[in-house]
């Protein structure tokens, strides 16, 4: 009798230990704890969510695919180009179907992107390209036509013959060298350009444009590749006590939109955000389907200035 009870009590332990190794791990950012009904699983590497323009894409790219049933894993570089390197190959081994790239470095995420070529994993660029690899679609605002816009207003307030600062993004990122490269197509010969890397960051914005205004107190504008730099910049020319220096930023975040309301910011390109997540998953789900995407899809931009 007490063989038997006990023989019962380990059929039903065997069948509990069963049981709990069949439930499956879920890796998803989204919050799904179920596989999706496609089966699609989609990494996306961000360069840096200590940045609000990144975490509204993020916002945005997490939306559309709870719309279209992708199961997205979202891995944040903080800005490091050699953890972007690792977090895509933690991506690949973990047998994602396809993975969206946002480059901390166009040239230094190369490495990245070749890793998940040999695994046989499409790559979509988001917002920054990289300068080599296999890239299916690229999918980002048109950065050069937004410096050119930065340009004309920055030359429409300041005039010529003046000298100007230019705030540049990571140095080796596709966004830096396309909005400085329209912003110089309009703005080169025209007015003296003063040009350092703030890398994108506010904090730097503010250190960089002070030592600048010490060296060149006759600044009279600036533009910012992003508007955290520009917003940074701004509390540097609030500290010097200046109110005649026009500051240009690009991003339209929700800072930058609320700074040209106080007529603090002279202006700032708008990107969406929102809408360059949503393409990147539909272009993401297109090219798991098997259907044909261009290689480059832009976002429109337009300018902010009240």
């Amino acid at each position: 009798m007490k063989k038997s009870f006990l023989m019962l009590l380990v059929s039903m332990l065997m069948l509990v230990i069963v049981a709990c190794s069949t439930d499956s791990p879920t890796g998803s950012s989204n919050g799904n704890s179920e596989p999706k009904e496609d089966g699609f699983t989609v990494g996306f590497s961000i360069s840096t969510l200590n940045n609000p323009f990144f975490v509204t894409l993020k916002e945005g790219a997490e939306a559309k695919a709870n719309e279209l049933g992708i199961q997205l894993i979202i891995v944040d570089a903080q800005d490091d180009n050699a953890k972007q390197v690792n977090d895509v190959e933690d991506l690949i081994q973990r047998n994602v179907d396809l993975i969206l790239i946002n480059p901390t470095d166009s040239s230094s995420v190369v490495t990245a992107v070749q890793a998940a070529n040999s695994a046989g994993i499409p790559v979509i660029t988001v917002d920054r390209g990289a300068d080599s690899g296999d890239i299916t679609a690229h999918i980002a605002s048109n950065n050069i036509a937004g410096g050119e816009m930065a340009g004309d207003l920055l030359l429409s307030l300041v005039g010529a013959g003046v000298k100007v600062v230019e705030l540049e993004g990571i140095s080796g990122s596709s966004a830096a060298r396309e909005r400085g490269q329209g912003f110089h197509n309009v703005a080169q010969g025209k007015v003296e350009i003063v040009s350092q890397t703030a890398n994108f960051n506010r904090a730097e914005g503010l250190t960089v444009m002070e030592n600048i205004l010490q060296g060149n107190p006759d600044i009279v504008g600036v533009f910012a590749h992003n508007d955290e730099m520009a917003l940074g910049a701004l509390e540097a020319i609030s500290a010097a006590g200046l109110d005649d220096i026009f500051v240009i930023g690009f991003d339209a975040t929700d800072d930058a939109v609320a700074a040209v309301q106080d007529g603090r910011l002279s202006g700032t390109v708008a990107q969406q955000p929102v809408l360059i997540g949503e393409k990147a998953l539909e272009t993401a789900l297109s090219v798991l389907k098997g259907d044909a995407v261009e290689e480059f899809i832009p976002v429109d931009l337009e300018l902010v200035t009240e």
